[in-house]
């Protein structure tokens, strides 16, 4: 870049004599490099700068000095999948960043805040933005890789590390963000365990764990059967994530302080799913899904040694709870979600006119679930039971961990049901609340996993 000569410094001048011919003056004494000019700043004959022709398109020229190296993935990466049902996706980032295609060509230099949107048609994506050329149709993904690790891709809203992928479906794109797994975690800790005080840390950390661990083995599946261009879902179908705005240093301490620590069975890493609160006893797979039994997924009582009815995890706010259905409420939740779980007739499953348990399994939560109507009985199973009795809301109850009351009409039609449960999620693996509970009492990170995966140990993933 040209700049003004340094401050001091006079122009040479010609004395022109037409006998005496050419004389010219002396320049002046050179100051050492490190002496500041006694005259710094006093005004002196500017240099003319180059300049190019404006641009009267309006855009920002992009400068041609180099940039860092993008950022590119690496084989231990966590590919999470951030929307997977779009017609677009917009991307920015908070500083310099380019847009590669499949063959790892860049198809945009962006500025930091430029927001362009990949569309797709068919299987080919391409990138625009209002008032420049979009780039061309390209088969496959196409990537966003920011210049550097301290510029942060943009989606959504939201902030993310690493990269941003766009891949196309036959009638969506999915977005998806690739990063370190360490980095990951950042964004999953604090929304998985919540805001916790110093004297909690060791649940932080103990969630840290597991969910190292859980991701871990997602990785190693190479996809998921949902979709081959993600491990796993940043929703409660898998872990929350919230990238770098979720990041909070309580978290950030407890990721650290476990790097690279996992849960581990026979030398194996293994899948570890967790939940919000047990109420009271934590539950072995086949009691809720369709999974087979697992030597260190058991039941566990969360009960406090020398006490009747405290538990670990009974600081939670729904550790018990009450939700009541009046019988239209029934009615629709069972005609909008019962056929994904069950055959119904055509026509629907019918009007409600009766509701039952009919088993329970051995943590005391309920194993089978009949549902009476004006067509049929309909018998619902493990956490199925779940997903089909759901509130005007959509939300899912909170655990299969209950006891009814339906109360008759005039009629003797059902005209409500009270379900009074304790607990909140699947109830397998780690109890969150009861994790907590236990760190207040003093409890280490490594005390509270053996508790709630018996028979495991913590150790680096291999």
């Amino acid at each position: 870049m040209l700049t003004r000569p340094p401050a001091g410094m006079v122009r040479a001048g010609l004395a022109l004599s037409l006998l005496a011919g050419v004389l010219a003056c002396p320049t002046p004494r050179q100051r050492p490099a490190d002496q500041p000019s006694p005259d710094a700043g006093s005004a002196t004959m500017p240099v003319p700068r180059m300049e190019r022709p404006p641009d009267r398109s309006g855009a920002q020229e992009i400068p041609r000095d180099e940039p860092p190296r993008p950022r590119t993935e690496s084989p231990g990466d966590v590919r999470i999948g951030l929307a997977t049902a779009a017609q677009e996706a917009s991307l920015s980032a908070t500083g310099g960043w380019r847009l590669f295609d499949g063959r790892n060509s860049v198809l945009v230099r962006g500025r930091a805040g430029e927001e362009w949107t990949v569309e797709r048609r068919g299987r080919q994506l391409r990138a625009s933005r209002h008032g420049a050329s979009p780039t061309p149709w390209v088969d496959g993904p196409i990537t966003m890789r920011p210049d550097g690790d301290e510029s942060f891709g943009n989606f959504a809203g939201r902030r993310y590390r690493g990269v941003m992928r766009v891949v196309p479906t036959d009638t969506s794109v999915v977005v998806v963000n690739v990063l370190p797994i360490e980095q990951y975690l950042r964004g999953v800790v604090p929304l998985e365990i919540g805001l916790r005080a110093p004297a909690e840390q060791a649940a932080a950390e103990a969630q840290a764990i597991a969910a190292r661990s859980y991701s871990w083995v997602h990785m190693a599946q190479g996809g998921t059967a949902r979709n081959a261009a993600y491990d796993m879902l940043a929703s409660v179908a898998d872990q929350v994530y919230g990238g770098v705005d979720a990041e909070r240093p309580f978290s950030d301490a407890a990721v650290r302080e476990t790097n690279g620590l996992v849960i581990k069975y026979n030398g194996r890493t293994v899948d570890a799913p967790y939940h919000a609160s047990c109420g009271g006893e934590t539950a072995s797979p086949e009691e809720v899904w369709r999974a087979a039994a697992q030597p260190y997924l058991k039941r566990v009582s969360d009960k406090i040694p020398g006490s009747a009815t405290r538990f670990y995890c009974d600081i939670a706010p729904r550790f018990a709870w009450t939700r009541a259905f009046s019988g239209d409420e029934l009615d629709a939740a069972v005609r909008t979600y019962l056929r994904t779980f069950v055959t119904v007739p055509e026509g629907g499953p019918g009007h409600v006119q009766a509701i039952s348990i009919e088993t329970r399994t051995p943590s005391g939560r309920v194993g089978q679930l009949v549902i009476t109507t004006d067509r049929g009985k309909f018998t619902l199973r493990g956490n199925d039971i779940r997903s089909v009795l759901r509130g005007p809301g959509s939300e899912m109850l909170n655990s299969t961990y209950f006891s009814l009351e339906p109360e008759k009409g005039r009629d003797g039609s059902l005209a409500r049901v009270v379900v009074r449960g304790n607990g909140y999620g699947h109830g397998i693996g780690l109890c969150q609340w009861g994790a907590i509970g236990r760190a207040r009492a003093g409890q280490s990170a490594r005390a509270i996993l053996a508790t709630y995966y018996p028979g495991t140990t913590v150790g680096p993933a291999s």
